[in-house]
């Protein structure tokens, strides 16, 4: 008989019971939170974990979740649903991407290199965040022929970006990733009292120290000047005045598939269609930057209604296991990009805890899948939802 995924990780799972429990996967979120936090240093833990203010965006995202309740099918003869998808041209196994989170150097010493090992080895896309701990080229040759996509911050120094969209091109980065939330940093509580930004501190600096226009413009090399090239970043790093008018200045210098993540509001996703934009990320980052902002989730159906035929609508902001990928897909997303639990993992394990974190999220998500009576992503429809 034809086992499914999830059935196969719960059994790997179950029989690890025998080992210690430092070497047994940690399956529940709020656990591999907590055990992250023991591992971290206290700056770390709560850049990673905080978000905007008092964190009233953050609760919002949750709380959108647990609104929409599953409402499964009976007697549909599933055993192993075919959850694979084709977004922007790339066939992947799982509606699953791993989201853009940078400095990763502050969470695991190999950083973004244990991230990319472990999402190879699984097939789950990767994007690669501008303000990554490592270069782009050699997390791009871990991945190989998985799909990896670049998130660009759209920096002051026009030549450095184009210098940026060229590298990545050139390193098979296959979809560009435009993040218009993070014009400057949000007001972020518990980083301000720690007095803490890793940016400061020379961290998140991979893509910027290993580009010809950056190093350029420094006086000294980095090495001797550190301090002067960790100024000049935040000189350059935010470009307050960006428009719609500034989007064909991509179309220039890139020719793959543009998403622009950090949309929110239905007009916004028509002004990404009008402006050719191939797709769009439904997204608060996480509830990092505007405090009291409407939850991701809430926003996505209107998102949807707006542009979903017309433009692929992905999304992220709060996913935390694998219930959550469904009703998010359910609702309209065509795939989903996870953050804070894989970042967890790498901080409790490196490539392993990541890995963990993926594959057991894949699995919970087949395994709902299945129980709620759908053989493949395309019957994941709303109609399996009610709103509690």
């Amino acid at each position: 008989m034809t086992r499914s995924f999830g059935f196969d990780r719960q059994l790997v799972l179950y029989q690890t019971g025998a080992l210690p429990e430092a070497d047994r996967s940690v399956v529940a979120y709020e656990n591999l939170r907590e055990r992250a936090r023991d591992v971290m240093t206290r700056e770390a833990f709560d850049y990673l974990d905080g978000g905007a203010g008092g964190g009233s965006t953050m609760n919002a995202n949750r709380t959108a979740f647990d609104r929409w309740r599953i409402v499964p099918r009976m007697l549909r003869g599933v055993t192993r649903p075919d959850l694979s998808v084709e977004i922007l041209g790339e066939r992947i196994p799982f509606p699953v991407m791993l989201a853009p989170i940078g400095v990763q150097g502050i969470i695991h010493a190999e950083g973004e290199l244990a991230t990319a090992r472990a999402a190879a080895t699984l097939g789950i896309p990767i994007t690669l965040s501008t303000a990554s701990s490592r270069p782009m080229e050699p997390v791009a040759d871990i991945m190989g022929s998985v799909p990896h996509w670049f998130q660009l911050y759209w920096s002051k120094n026009h030549e450095f970006v184009v210098s940026l969209l060229g590298r990545a091109k050139a390193a098979g980065f296959s979809t560009l990733v435009v993040t218009l939330d993070t014009t400057q940093i949000g007001w972020r509580d518990r980083d301000l009292e720690n007095a803490y930004l890793p940016f400061f501190h020379g961290e998140g600096l991979g893509n910027y120290l290993s580009d010809p226009v950056f190093t350029a413009a420094l006086d000294q090399p980095a090495d001797e000047n550190p301090r002067a090239a960790v100024e000049y970043f935040a000189s350059i790093f935010h470009r307050t005045d960006l428009t719609w008018d500034d989007l064909p200045f991509l179309r220039e210098h890139w020719t793959g598939p543009i998403v622009l993540k950090g949309i929110l509001h239905a007009d916004d996703a028509r002004l990404a269609r009008d402006h050719g934009m191939d797709g769009v990320i439904v997204s608060n980052h996480g509830g990092r930057q505007v405090d009291g902002a409407v939850g991701a989730l809430d926003a996505l159906p209107g998102v949807v209604d707006a542009v979903g035929g017309d433009v692929t609508v992905l999304f992220d902001s709060g996913i935390r296991r694998g219930a959550d990928v469904f009703k998010a897909l359910a609702l309209g997303a065509q795939s989903v990009l996870i953050g804070r639990p894989y970042a967890f993992g790498l901080a409790l394990a490196g490539e392993h805890g990541v890995r963990d974190v993926i594959h057991n999220l894949l699995a919970e998500l087949d395994m709902i899948t299945a129980l709620a009576g759908c053989a493949s992503r395309e019957e994941i429809t709303g109609d399996l939802l009610v709103s509690a």
